[in-house]
């Protein structure tokens, strides 16, 4: 890199982290993206998405867990312009056609790895974007794509308490002006689905039902030891979870709640018998 560039991108790094610094701890929410059609459509959880955009300060940059990104170990976008991913099939035109033009930080993905001990966090300059997990929420958060976005991908050979303590080494980020935001859904179990009753407002099987309650419950008190744990918490809890990369992110989340934060939920619908939309906003109180 010649020398006056390597000059420049000294000083976007410090100016980054100079307006990173001054701001107050950023909330950090867990968002139910459900079906990748919310990214079109007009209902009930886009303008809830919508209302927390509005809510919350605006961020200097989100970093986001998708539950569409799984590797073997960590990494994290580093490219300056992340691509729109459409990894889904079956959908409309429509939803092909989106495009959502945030840019990328690769300034964050080196401060994020360089937080980070637990693991070696490595930089995808290249490879990866913002699949839908990411930019079907984030783009009702910030529909002119003008604020930066990164992702964290899930080690799918990780444990739930790795992830859980990976995400505690990220706390920094909040008080830096970075919107962590968990995308996922709690309930997620799409070979129960029953897509004759995807209209249906809030069905949930009681498998669901009971373990969305027993969630929202733990969530709301604090407790998230069973929340890890999930595995020994009985078959509603298996029925809810059969693969755990939808789950997890709800997990990034809550790791990062710090003492004396206030929870709240929204979205907090079931959709098709096995779906939950139960979004999370951690805030101080």
């Amino acid at each position: 890199m010649p020398l006056a560039a390597a000059a420049m991108k000294l000083r976007d790094l410090n100016k980054m982290t100079e307006t990173l610094g001054s701001t107050e701890r950023m909330p950090v929410l867990f968002l139910g993206h459900g079906s990748p059609m919310n990214a079109i459509e007009e209902n009930d959880f886009v303008a809830g998405f919508r209302k927390i955009g509005s809510e919350i300060p605006r961020p200097n940059a989100v970093l986001c867990i998708s539950a569409h990104w799984e590797t073997k170990g960590t990494y994290v976008t580093a490219m300056e312009k992340p691509r729109t991913i459409h990894d889904f099939g079956g959908f409309p035109k429509a939803l092909f056609d989106v495009q959502y033009p945030a840019p990328g930080s690769p300034e964050l993905a080196r401060e994020t790895r360089d937080l980070v001990k637990k693991t070696t966090v490595g930089l995808d300059e290249s490879q990866w974007g913002l699949d839908h997990g990411a930019w079907s929420v984030i783009k009702h958060l910030y529909p002119d794509a003008d604020v930066p976005v990164i992702q964290m991908s899930l080690d799918y050979s990780q444990t739930p308490q790795y992830h859980y303590e990976l995400a505690r080494e990220l706390a920094a980020l909040r008080e830096k002006g970075i919107l962590i935001v968990g995308s996922g859904n709690m309930v997620h179990n799409l070979r129960k689905v029953a897509w004759d009753r995807l209209n249906d407002k809030d069905f949930g099987f009681d498998w669901a039902i009971e373990a969305s309650e027993k969630m929202k419950s733990h969530i709301q008190s604090g407790d998230h030891e069973p929340l890890i744990n999930f595995r020994a918490q009985g078959k509603a809890f298996d029925l809810a979870i059969p693969t755990p990369e939808h789950y997890l992110p709800l997990l990034y989340a809550l790791a990062l709640q710090e003492k004396g934060e206030t929870v709240s939920l929204f979205n907090d619908r079931a959709v098709a018998g096995a779906l939950t939309m139960t979004s999370v906003k951690i805030d101080k109180a």
